[in-house]
């Protein structure tokens, strides 16, 4: 009798040791997959960067106020502002996709301030 209950909790314990051995494959495969899901999902949330951006986009509104700030003070009748806004947006932005704008329109400036 003591043989047969010494079989049967070997018996109970093998196959509880069987059932957790199972759930924690199970609870590794489904972290995996979800780990592979979360990739998946950032990739393709991120915005993807320029390869070779001359400035960072964070530049990019403030050398467009510049640019309009230069545009309203010509409209304004003020050159002389003009042109002090329109050379600091090539100043700190001379790579700037704005630059040939500013420079063409800094030409202009200057012509109308030296006729005046």
């Amino acid at each position: 009798m003591k043989i047969l209950a010494g079989i049967i909790a070997i018996g109970c314990v093998a196959g509880i040791v069987v059932v957790l051995a199972r759930l924690f494959a199970r609870w590794g495969e489904k972290r995996k997959a979800s780990e592979a899901r979360f990739a998946s999902f950032i990739a393709q949330a991120r915005p993807q960067a320029p390869m070779a951006s001359p400035q960072p986009p964070s530049s990019a509104p403030e050398e467009q106020l510049l640019l309009d700030a230069g545009g309203k003070a010509s409209q304004a009748g003020e050159p002389a502002l003009a042109i002090q806004l329109y050379a600091r947006l090539l100043a700190r932005f001379p790579q700037s996709r704005f630059a040939p704008q500013a420079q063409a329109a800094l030409a202009e400036q200057q012509k109308k301030l030296a006729q005046a």
